[in-house]
């Protein structure tokens, strides 16, 4: 591996993904390495984006919208990326906060059912 690039076996394994994920994140435009024939190599920058893609996907985001997240960056700069940031975060939070309270429920009547259960075996 050189300081600037990383090859595509270095890159899956750096980020624990797949040949395949790599790939698909480079046809939908995700990601744009440098190519040498048949080989790929990816730049600092292309290293950065992908750690933008792998924290966007912790945190819920569908990879469109990252798309066009980083997108933003590259036509209107930083600012704007970050305002958008911002927007989208306040999004994921309402809906982040909407999963928790369905799995808290879910959870409970699950525990519910599960005490009825026990109790009728008893």
């Amino acid at each position: 591996m050189t300081e600037t690039r990383m090859s595509f076996k270095e890159m899956c394994a750096a980020f624990d993904v797949t040949p395949r994920t790599l790939r698909y994140y480079e046809y939908i435009e995700l990601l744009h390495p440098d190519r040498e024939g048949r080989s790929r190599f990816y730049t600092t920058r292309e290293r950065a984006r992908m750690k933008l893609i792998m924290r966007g996907r912790k945190f819920g985001f569908q990879l469109e919208e990252i798309r066009q997240w980083l997108m933003i960056y590259d036509n209107e700069g930083d600012q704007a990326q970050a305002q958008a940031f911002l927007k989208m975060a306040d999004r994921q939070m309402i809906e982040l906060t909407t999963q928790r309270q369905q799995l808290e429920e879910a959870m409970t009547e699950l525990s519910s059912l599960r005490e009825t259960t026990a109790r009728s075996l008893s």
